[in-house]
């Protein structure tokens, strides 16, 4: 995967067109401070969708490690306590 790198005055000076950059090519636009890599631009919408991919992979990792730790129950049972648990919520 390549990078966009841009120094620091770039961000001050041509916020837009990184701002634009970003959104259109939907990827990080890597800025530099003396020579190295410092922050990553990213737009908006990228952002949300990385940050809602990393808790799902987390959710998935916990998830696996409950099945490898023997803590599971049988589907019926949990969505049966889901449904109680959603009853409960709307009758408060």
């Amino acid at each position: 995967m390549e990078y966009v790198i841009r120094p620091s005055a770039d961000l001050r000076n041509h916020y837009s067109e990184i701002s634009k950059q970003c959104k259109e090519t939907r990827e990080a636009v890597i800025i530099t401070v003396n020579g190295r890599g410092d922050t990553a631009v990213l737009g908006l919408q990228d952002y949300y969708q990385m940050k809602s991919e990393l808790e799902l992979l987390k959710t998935l990792a916990e998830a696996e490690d409950d099945v490898k730790s023997g803590r599971v129950a049988p589907m019926q049972d949990a969505f049966d306590e889901l449904r109680t648990s959603l009853l409960e919520r709307k009758n408060v």
